[in-house]
């Protein structure tokens, strides 16, 4: 993740970095007892988080053996469980598609690799995520299990193949997962939604289901830049009341729009208006906070 290998100049990068949005600020007036417990808390929250992902991952060929449905609820209790372990609390608002309501390309904003957890627990679906994720520790392995799309981010050549395996999981009835910005950005800015996953929707007939995620605060959740996944996770458990907010405004139908453009303006708008009364500040805006280095999540898009 932290390769010294300058990245495509294609790829869709952010201005967010870990000094400067990645980061949350020391809770007032903490005494040297108040840090000695939160440091306690943080450390039991991480033991609970990770053993929760440990133990998805020996269940996991167990968990391929159960009929469809059953498999369906048990992950998407257990990515409730992970996301709740690491102490993370959950607000969704809007009413998510049932199992029965066709195929879907699922697209949201992406701050944090906390967003795949939160939307797959209401969302679940074929994940698309880079290569490099497939040799990550534990996680990686996971996301094979999970049949996510690992898509090579170095070159545009393998684009096309990609889309048209997303058309296809679409066109057979499945639900594909995208995060089009094409990288994480920290919360207070956004990127623009790339079309280029868009045209598997077009080409399938699918519907398209914005999402918004939003956390608070928001530094906390942010994983972007060269910020490696420890110091991520550290964050996340050390924040004081850390909240990630899900909302899930109405569904697209692809077949209003005449290409993959003017169907990513139109999810991005969506997902853009459901967070118009949320305060933005500068994403060049530093708080006072203590010092952080955490990795960008790009994706092709």
């Amino acid at each position: 993740m932290n390769g010294s290998t300058a990245p495509s100049p294609w790829l869709p990068t952010a201005p967010c970095t870990p000094g400067h949005c990645a980061a949350h600020p020391h809770p007032a007036g903490r005494d040297h007892a108040d840090a000695a417990a939160g440091a306690v808390l943080a450390a039991l929250r991480l033991t609970a988080g990770t053993g929760t992902v440990l133990l998805g991952l020996l269940l996991a060929p167990a968990a391929a053996l159960l009929p469809a449905a059953a498999r369906l609820a048990l992950v998407r209790r257990w990515v409730r469980t992970v996301v709740r372990a690491f102490g993370v609390r959950v607000r969704y608002e809007g009413e998510p598609p049932g199992p029965a309501t066709g195929p879907l390309l699922v697209v949201a904003n992406h701050v944090s690799w906390l967003d795949i957890p939160l939307v797959a627990a209401v969302l679940p679906g074929r994940m698309v995520a880079k290569a490099e994720v497939r040799r990550w520790p534990v996680l990686g392995v996971l996301a094979a299990f999970g049949g996510t799309l690992f898509l090579d981010r170095d070159g545009l050549r393998a684009l096309p193949a990609a889309v048209r395996g997303m058309a296809g999981i679409l066109a057979a009835g499945g639900r594909v997962v995208v995060f089009p910005e094409g990288s994480t950005w920290c919360g207070r800015a956004a990127g623009r939604f790339r079309p280029a996953a868009f045209q598997a929707a077009l080409d399938s007939g699918a519907d398209v289901q914005p999402v918004r995620i939003d956390y608070r605060p928001a530094g906390a959740a942010a994983y972007v830049g060269d910020d490696p996944l420890g110091a991520s996770l550290w964050r996340v458990v050390t924040a004081r009341r850390l909240t990630a907010e899900v909302r899930i405004p109405a569904r697209i139908p692809a077949a209003r729009h005449p290409d993959r453009r003017a169907l990513a303006a139109a999810a991005q708008r969506a997902v853009a208006r459901d967070s118009a009364n949320l305060p933005a500040p500068s994403v060049h805006q530093r708080s006072r906070s203590r010092s952080a280095s955490a990795s960008s999540a790009r994706t092709p898009a």
